[in-house]
């Protein structure tokens, strides 16, 4: 895997050629795999016999992965992401609530809100500039981070500061020294946080998980209240952020898309749907372990390997999306009973925010389309800079004109 990232379309294009299942060797010349096909990767999530908590991986176990390990927080962080069973279950319990189809519902006027107010915002910052912004930056970023601030009460002197530590701990070209410090300090920002909320608590998740771990800590540790709080808050803003990024560079390059959504042929929900499956927020995601060797789709994972889910190939396979799978196009079908991707996981797994995501980023996009209909890229998408991981997927800006 290439720790710098860039565009994994290509690469994906030339792994599924030869299979849905790949060897890949991760920083540190560890051996991995990838699972890049769609029904492939939809087995894999699923699979009675992979577990996520990282007892399982081979060569930690053994010692063979240093402190400095690039991808080591999404390895030994501890939350509902390394859980298994019960303990998943424990965990997912505590915030899921939040999530429900009722409480993201009620969300739907404070992120409209807060849409309007970012738009005003991004035209201010246009003015300033000869009319270019970067809208991730003004936009796509403050957007999902406020929303996720608000939920777990992270007040708005902290955001920019664990935005950025956020980037550091997901990126894969970090060395090992950067790569401690930046989960340490994150560790040490979310405790000042937990720690400021145990004084004086809110109507917030940070509260009520600190409340899970004092009233009863069999329900909640101490390193699990923070490790979640790792957990939400990475993925509660990094996801949305590249969907956001991603829908809208690729309405700018697909005109003829926007023009059907504007008629009325498709909707911004169509849009969603279409930008997680043909340029997923996500690259690939570490790590499931086989607890015994698997096989799939023919080829053998053998047992302790870590497995990265292959979520930007999945999008893209003919074997599922059909010859045109390279093609953006929101009016694709999708087959009966089948969602369109796997972009936001299956299984016991499944994004806990995915349906917060779809209404953060509908809403988004729907807004701002809408106050600025010429809206494009101020530079040609092949000079847009990408992320320095192979795990997110997205450009690290996006500057736009607003106005011809």
């Amino acid at each position: 895997m290439d720790p710098s990232g860039g565009c994994p379309h290509a690469d994906n294009a030339r792994l599924l050629a030869r299979g849905a299942v790949a060897p890949v060797v991760l920083p540190g010349e560890i051996e991995g795999m990838v699972v890049l096909g769609h029904e492939a990767l939809k087995e894999f999530l699923a699979h009675p016999e992979v577990a996520k908590n990282a007892s399982h991986f081979t060569a930690l176990r053994e010692g063979r992965i240093g402190a400095g390990w690039p991808l080591l927080t999404f390895v030994t962080v501890q939350g509902m992401t390394t859980a298994d069973g019960d303990d998943h279950r424990r965990l997912r319990s505590l915030v899921s609530r939040a999530f429900t189809a009722r409480r993201v519902e009620e969300l739907r006027t404070g992120i409209e809100e807060l849409t309007e107010s970012l738009l005003d915002d991004l035209d201010r910052a246009a003015d300033t500039d000869a009319g270019v912004v970067d809208l991730r930056r003004h936009f796509a970023l403050p957007l999902p981070m406020g929303v996720i601030g608000a939920l777990f009460g992270v007040g708005a002197e902290y955001r920019d500061r664990l935005h950025h530590l956020s980037n550091q701990v997901v990126a894969t070209d970090t060395g090992p020294e950067q790569a401690v410090a930046a989960n340490r300090e994150l560790v040490t920002v979310l405790a000042e946080i937990a720690a400021a909320k145990a004084e004086h608590p809110g109507d917030d998740l940070t509260s009520a998980l600190i409340a899970a771990r004092d009233e009863d800590g069999d329900r909640l540790s101490q390193q699990e209240l923070i490790g979640t709080l790792v957990l939400m808050i990475i993925a509660g803003h990094e996801t949305t952020l590249n969907l956001v990024t991603n829908a809208v560079r690729a309405l700018c390059g697909h005109r003829d898309q926007l023009d059907l959504v504007r008629q009325g042929v498709a909707d911004w929900g169509d849009v969603v749907e279409e930008t997680l499956r043909w340029d997923a927020p996500v690259s690939y995601f570490p790590f499931r372990y086989p607890v015994r060797d698997l096989t799939l789709d023919g080829t053998v994972i053998p047992k302790g390997t870590p497995v990265l889910a292959g979520y930007s190939a999945a999008g893209r396979d003919p074997a599922a999306h059909g010859p045109d799978a390279h093609r953006f196009d929101v009016t694709r079908p999708g087959r009966p009973g089948a969602v369109r991707s796997l972009s936001l996981g299956h299984g016991a797994h499944y994004c806990l925010g995915a349906s917060l995501a779809r209404l953060e980023a509908g809403i988004a996009l729907e807004r701002l389309f809408t106050r600025f209909p010429d809206l494009d890229l101020a530079v040609p998408e092949a000079g847009l800079s990408r992320h320095s991981s192979f795990v997110g997927n997205s450009v690290r800006t996006l500057p736009v004109r607003l106005r011809p």
